[in-house]
């Protein structure tokens, strides 16, 4: 498609094929079926289509999927006869018809002619606002798991399936609470996979609050090569954003050359890992100013654990701080319940910096919330504005963590370790 506007189509068999993915389903013997809506042209079977999308976006305008663009042949056709499926020869424009194996298409999508490809206008889908954080129940469902929740999120647009890369979570994103039960219900219903609902965790950062120094100092003697790598650093802290950088200011060849790298990785290593809560460090600059070196006992792996203990070493010395996310929320609520909203957020530890008069009765209120404050607001809201209120979230930064929040997350850790 070159993102020009087409002539309107007409409800005619002989036109071009433009045709609609309206569902997504899954057949326990047939496989993925396609609910097609056929507007214009005629579709066959064994014909070579042009599958474009990915048709849905959020209220926002963004796309709510990976775009694509492949080209499909389609597979059986039937017609839909309550529960039964008939097989048809062809679907002129008007009709509705199953179509098997299109291993590409999803919900929204535009089947087309492969010489004359089109897109339709994208569907608005609301945004899933209810994270829920699942696991398999028992190891016999792990297998199973990430097909049985494939399949879901594609008969399902509305569902939205994350793996969080800093909190290890698998997420499921749902519209509310019945939603999430109904998704959980079909799964283990209709694929056998069990999964239990853990609490949603958000992705936390630590820094540093203050410049520290340290000596990291590994060495160990046995039978043979010992390990000797002796590594002083220096730690400050950097605006936000900036990520975790490393310096070398080492003269006099006190460090080797060729250990330098080594130092810097272990040193990376150990801010992946985190210093004092097992959330990755960030926003630091890491500077190595002296050390010592063994010609024969001094090796790669041997910087690399000095440097990742110097960098443990001066956080122990230092104040750490606890970064947490900051959502930037939009609620749109009736005027009448302006007021319980604003209070609701100030009770989450939110900053409203903003509001907005809407056409028809409604405000717009922008506010600045912490993740973890918002994690059941879809549920929340719905109930303080009587179902009318909607919101949109969006990540905005890192910011400190209240002191009493703080320490309450550090026992939390703590105790998972114990």
């Amino acid at each position: 498609p070159d993102g020009r506007p087409r002539p309107p189509l007409e409800c005619d068999p002989d036109g071009p094929l433009a045709a609609e993915v309206i569902r997504t389903s899954s057949d326990p013997y047939v496989g993925r079926m396609s609910l097609v809506r056929v507007f214009s042209g005629t579709l066959r079977p064994d014909a070579p289509v042009h599958v474009c999308g990915h048709g849905l976006t959020d209220h926002d305008g963004a796309p709510a999927g990976q775009p694509h663009d492949v080209d499909e042949r389609v597979g059986a056709l039937t017609g839909t006869f309550g529960g039964q499926q008939r097989h048809v020869q062809l679907a002129v424009a008007g009709d509705l018809a199953c179509v098997a194996k299109l291993t590409r298409a999803e919900t929204g999508d535009t089947l087309s002619d492969k010489g004359d490809p089109l897109v339709m206008e994208p569907w608005v889908m609301p945004d899933p606002l209810l994270p829920v954080a699942v696991e398999a129940h028992a190891r016999s469902d792990e297998d199973r798991l990430s097909q049985g929740l494939a399949r879901l999120t594609a008969e399902d647009p509305t569902l939205r399936l994350e793996q969080n890369p800093d909190t290890r979570q698998l997420v499921l994103w749902c519209m509310g609470e019945a939603h999430r039960d109904v998704a959980l219900e079909r799964l283990r219903t209709r694929y056998g996979v069990r999964v239990d609902a853990v609490p949603h965790r958000v992705a936390l950062r630590e820094t540093f609050a203050e410049r520290a120094s340290a000596r990291g100092r590994h060495v160990k003697q046995s039978g043979g090569h010992g390990q000797y790598a002796v590594c002083e650093i220096t730690v400050e802290p950097l605006p936000a954003g900036s990520g975790v950088e490393f310096a070398d200011e080492v003269v006099g060849g006190a460090v080797p050359r060729q250990f330098i790298p080594s130092v810097e990785k272990g040193v990376r290593a150990q801010a992946a890992r985190g210093v004092a809560t097992g959330c990755p460090l960030v926003d630091v600059r890491v500077t190595l100013v002296d050390g010592k070196a063994h010609s024969v006992d001094s090796s790669d792996a041997a910087f690399q654990t000095a440097g990742a203990l110097a960098l443990r070493e001066a956080a122990a010395g230092a104040r750490i701080h606890l970064l947490e996310p900051v959502d930037e929320v939009r609620v749109t609520v009736a005027d009448e319940y302006v007021g319980a909203v604003m209070s609701d957020l100030s009770g989450r530890r939110g900053r409203v910096v903003g509001t907005e008069q809407i056409p028809g009765g409604s405000t717009l209120v922008r506010a600045e919330v912490p993740q973890s404050e918002i994690g059941r607001y879809a549920v929340d809201l719905r109930s303080l504005s009587h179902g009318t209120g909607r919101f949109s979230r969006s990540y905005l930064r890192h910011e400190p963590v209240p002191r009493q929040v703080a320490e309450r997350i550090r026992g939390q850790a703590e105790s998972r370790v114990a």
